[in-house]
């Protein structure tokens, strides 16, 4: 049974990107904003006050491009980069980046491996393999090599991807954080996600004594995720799951 959510002038609104709001494409630089999105993701942030906020493993920077100023507050790089309010700087935890010596191996395997595509970060980077399926399990044991003996970076899956990232951040410390600050502090969290990274966003939530939606479950598919968003910015209250 999908959770009760509360009513909308008491909600924070966080929302994973790829997987959530967009659906995915076979390159990072390949997926589309369906039309109407950006001004449903505005009729909303103005419901809930501002406390609208995507949270996400991609850069700050490329949900900007995305979504422009939809947005109230952006948490990039499963918050490594945060930041809390349009124009405002971003908050970097005090994190380590990769040895260069990572990067060339990662473009070594995406060059040995046709089809893969090697996405970098300012604090990790990613390897996609959507396109080569059977690359998966090499590109894991060879991402799991280069890591063995340092604590400081994980080795996380996602939707036909590995990424490499500091340990220190995830989505559930980026709730936390933006759950402590005006528009979002005193309201409940609504997390919506779909893969195994936005996990510590829905722990956070519920943490919080709010709500995680899990995408497969409550809408099967970033359509039925916008689809949702549509009717409950339309109609002025959260459309019951």
């Amino acid at each position: 049974m999908a959770p009760s959510l509360p009513s909308i002038e008491r909600t924070a609104l966080l929302l994973d990107l790829d997987g959530t709001l967009l659906d995915l494409a076979p390159a990072p630089d390949q997926v589309v904003v369906p039309p109407g999105l950006c001004s449903t993701l505005r009729a909303l942030r103005s419901l809930l006050g501002d406390a609208l906020a995507v949270v996400t493993g991609r850069p700050v920077e490329t949900v900007d491009a995305l979504l422009g100023d939809a947005p109230f507050a952006v948490a990039g790089e499963h918050g490594g980069a945060i930041r809390h309010a349009p124009g405002q700087p971003l908050e970097r935890p005090d994190l380590p980046a990769p040895p260069q010596a990572w990067l060339g191996e990662a473009e070594r395997l995406v060059a040995s491996h046709p089809g893969a595509l090697l996405e970098r970060k300012a604090r990790g980077f990613t390897l996609h393999y959507r396109a080569i399926p059977s690359a998966g399990p090499v590109l894991r044991e060879a991402l799991a090599e280069l890591l063995a003996g340092t604590g400081a970076f994980e080795l996380l899956p996602a939707h036909m991807l590995w990424e490499v990232r500091p340990r220190g951040v995830d989505k559930g410390t980026a709730v936390h954080r933006l759950m402590a600050r005006p528009p979002f502090a005193g309201r409940l969290p609504v997390f919506v996600g779909d893969d195994v990274t936005d996990e510590d966003g829905i722990a956070a939530a519920q943490a919080l004594g709010g709500v995680g939606l899990r995408v497969p479950e409550q809408f099967g598919d970033p359509a039925g995720v916008r689809a949702w968003l549509e009717v409950s910015a339309s109609e002025g209250r959260w459309q019951e799951r």
